[in-house]
């Protein structure tokens, strides 16, 4: 087999690429890279992988290397999928060429899920055109694009901010006549979300209702967040209930986005509401939460109530933190209550001295 392999290697060598087995003479992060081959991998693939992590441009082009791997070494599919794995792993800046050669390749036997994959990396790289390359070319071997592929395109598109093409490609899978799965209509809902069209994102998780189907807890963040951001409340509430209904526990943050859409709405009493519900429901205020009630209060100038607020708190002990001392020190120096702004921060401050304190004393019993 040996004399086989290498008069394999000289009729290759001959023809261009130069096949050398990797010596000694190599850098040591080369050395430490190809000692950390798992050990149960092919001597075929093993010797692959050590090839292209020494692999330089003066050697010539990698698929050259490929195709001279293809003839000495005879690989199936289960080796190219081995150095993928491999490639992958580490990492590797070759995974997509080397996966992109092995769709010509007959002993790599490629199907449509092969093709996928490569989209879908090519598309968290952000590289459009080479995604819609891959596309093409696997539309011209004969494989059909199912929801799984055509998802794949959505969810680039989408997180590329490109809202028009991801319609295309989401209506491309209705017309599949399947039902269609949660990825894809979470992908479509971001894209809605991304592009600033919140109302069409619920719309869309209403349809996955229906069918009792319920979106990813991230979807249903984006979608809160979103109506948070532009202060639309309703919008906000109806998603908050829509969390609960989906069987989704809340947590302080999405409360707290909660807050904010009623803060910004102009609606500070309704974000209090919003905020003693959250405690009621045993979920520990953050001092974000309690910052974002301040703030709805400064925006309608209601003194007295974030005074009336922060004494509930102190009595039920519970400490106001930097971001919500920041928040009201900066709204007395609008007011132009200096002092008064600096004894707050020294109380503060020494309640926190003394918390802290209390609590190292405790702790030695």
């Amino acid at each position: 087999m040996d004399d086989i392999v290498k008069t394999e290697l000289n009729k290759e060598n001959l023809k261009g690429f130069r096949w050398v087995e990797v010596g000694s003479n190599i850098a040591e992060a080369q050395k430490k890279a190809i000692s950390k081959l798992p050990f149960k991998m092919e001597n075929r693939c093993k010797a692959l992988m050590r090839q292209i992590i020494c692999f330089s441009p003066e050697k010539g082009d990698i698929s050259d290397m490929l195709r001279t791997w293809v003839r000495i070494m005879r690989p199936i599919r289960a080796d190219w999928l081995s150095v993928l794995k491999e490639l992958k792993t580490i990492d590797h800046p070759f995974y997509l060429k080397v996966a992109e050669h092995a769709l010509l390749e007959e002993s790599f036997e490629a199907n449509a899920r092969d093709y996928t994959k490569i989209i879908h990396s090519y598309g968290k790289q952000n590289q459009i055109k080479d995604a819609e390359n891959i596309l093409t070319t696997m539309k011209q071997r004969g494989f059909i694009c199912d929801q799984v592929t055509l998802t794949a395109m959505v969810n680039m598109y989408s997180k590329a901010g490109h809202l028009e093409r991801a319609k295309e490609y989401f209506e491309e899978i209705r017309l599949l006549g399947e039902p269609l799965d949660k990825r894809s209509y979470g992908s479509m809902i971001m894209a809605y979300i991304r592009a600033g069209m919140p109302q069409q994102g619920e719309i869309l998780l209403k349809e996955m209702d229906a069918q009792q189907m319920p979106a990813g807890s991230e979807v249903y963040k984006a979608l809160l967040r979103a109506y948070s951001m532009v202060g639309d409340a309703e919008g906000a509430q109806r998603v908050f209930d829509a969390i609960q209904l989906a069987g989704i526990t809340p947590d302080d943050k999405m409360c707290g986005l909660v807050i904010n859409a009623y803060g910004m709405a102009g609606q500070s009493q309704k974000a209090r509401v919003a905020f003693e519900n959250m405690r009621r429901a045993s979920i520990k205020p953050s001092d974000k939460c309690i910052a974002l009630v301040l703030i709805a209060y400064e925006k309608e100038n209601k003194l007295n109530k974030a005074l009336g607020f922060l004494i509930d708190l102190e009595r039920d002990g519970i400490m106001v933190g930097k971001e919500a001392s920041e928040i009201l020190a900066t709204w007395f120096r609008k007011l132009g209550v200096v002092e008064e702004v600096e004894l707050v921060l020294r109380d503060l401050v020494g309640r926190e001295d003394r918390v802290r304190d209390t609590r190292k004393k405790n702790s030695r019993f």
